[in-house]
């Protein structure tokens, strides 16, 4: 009489699970043939199906304990004993009891943190640079498509020059000329001040043969200048001599202010309605403004 594995089918000559094949531990009497046996368990299970359903109970099958057969090099789990090991190639397979505790922590749902944790290099480094560009530090145009275009190279200095700070200098023109323009008048813009700049850097490049005054001339809608007439630019060199340590800078920010009123009235045939302007301090010396307004 031989014995055959509940589970597979696999015959055995003994009763002695577990199966070797896969692995499973309830052995059954196999006293008739295959296909007999099949109609005999399914005339059972429809039996038993209809008498479950008539009673309103249900039938549970406790199958008993299935058994894996583990390396005992690597872990890994295999059905059949069935060596070498098919990760690490080791020849020694133990029986072990399997277990679902592996499906329980891969069910387990990940924290937040947990998933992040990998990537904490790249969000620091994000958070830095929006750091400096938050704080100016870094300025946005220096990515691609973002922010107004860096003004070119050009020979001298247009922050500071000998001791004057030329941005103050702006600064104090600006309150100035707000003071002195009546309500119809045009504004101060910063993106045509922006434009101005490129402008200003362009010309003294060009002028010290360092450039092309057409070169690479970025188009307005690039500083963020929306004009309700045409656009118009001025360039003028207002001082002969250069700026010394007697120059000081309400004095020249009274000088531009007065170069800059004076473009404003070139283009009363436009009806402006903002301005701006940029200085910018030669290699010789000599100041360059240009205005730009729309």
């Amino acid at each position: 009489m031989e014995w055959r594995c509940t589970w597979c089918g696999k015959p055995h000559a003994k009763d002695d699970p577990p199966c070797d094949n896969c692995g499973h531990n309830a052995f059954e009497k196999a006293i008739v043939r295959q296909d007999e046996r099949e109609q005999t368990d399914d005339t059972d299970t429809e039996r038993d199906s209809s008498n479950d359903t008539a009673t309103g109970t249900e039938t549970v099958v406790d199958t008993g304990t299935t058994y894996v057969w583990t390396c005992t090099d690597c872990g890994r789990v295999h059905v059949k004993n069935n060596p070498p090991c098919s990760r690490c190639g080791n020849t020694t397979l133990e029986r072990t009891e399997q277990t679902y505790d592996d499906v329980d922590e891969a069910l387990e749902t990940a924290s937040w943190f947990a998933v992040a944790k990998p990537y904490t290099p790249i969000i620091a480094v994000v958070g830095i640079v929006a750091l400096l560009f938050a704080s100016g530090i870094v300025s946005p145009s220096i990515l691609p498509g973002v922010g107004t275009p860096s003004p070119p190279d050009a020979p001298g200095n247009g922050t500071e020059y000998d001791g004057i700070n030329l941005d103050a200098v702006e600064e104090r023109a600006n309150d100035q000329l707000a003071a002195a323009r009546a309500d119809d008048n045009p504004t101060a813009d910063e993106g045509l001040a922006a434009y101005a700049e490129y402008r200003n850097r362009v010309l003294v490049a060009t002028e010290h043969g360092d450039g092309d005054r057409d070169h690479e001339l970025p188009d307005p809608s690039e500083f963020n200048i929306d004009c309700r007439t045409d656009l118009v630019v001025s360039h003028v060199t207002p001082f002969e001599t250069p700026i010394d340590a007697d120059t000081g800078e309400d004095e020249l920010a009274a000088d531009v202010t007065e170069v800059v009123r004076m473009l404003e009235a070139g283009t009363s045939e436009y009806d402006v309605a903002a301005d701006g302007f940029d200085l910018h301090v030669g290699p010789e010396g000599t100041i360059y403004v240009s205005y730009a307004a729309c």
